[in-house]
């Protein structure tokens, strides 16, 4: 994980694309990384490790504002070879000092009717939904 943020500062797009997962390689933008390799980089933060998946801020200026890339990155050790592997991300950006901005969650609205445990089984037995299909 650092060493690509390395790249990035240093500007190293061939590392940037071998270090993806081969699968993943097809979606390697390569204009709109160098674009973004031309930021000036401020410093990276490694929020939270958690088996292959990372959490970081990576920070840097572009367009004279100060950025912040959160992201939660998923890496795959190949075992064969013992490298890592980019292998996807969901990540935002804003505005340095502007707090962590998360899409608001939409509510889960059901479809039909909740069916209660000691409601008439959906199937049609005559049991309770609860010894039944529930």
């Amino acid at each position: 994980m650092r060493s690509r943020y390395t790249a990035y500062v240093k500007g190293h797009l061939d590392y940037i694309r071998k270090t993806m997962a081969p699968e993943k390689r097809r979606e390697f933008d390569e204009a709109s990384v160098r674009e973004w390799m031309d930021s000036e980089w401020l410093g990276l933060e490694v929020v939270k490790v958690q088996g292959s998946k990372v959490e970081f801020v990576a920070k840097y200026r572009a367009h004279e504002k100060m950025m912040e890339h959160h992201e939660v990155a998923l890496f795959r050790k190949d075992e064969k070879t013992q490298q890592w592997y980019f292998v996807d991300g969901d990540a935002h950006e804003h505005e340095e000092g502007q707090g962590h901005h998360h899409p608001p969650q939409q509510p889960i609205v059901r479809e039909s009717a909740k069916i209660g445990r000691n409601d008439p089984c959906t199937c049609g037995s005559g049991k309770k939904f609860k010894k039944c299909c529930g």
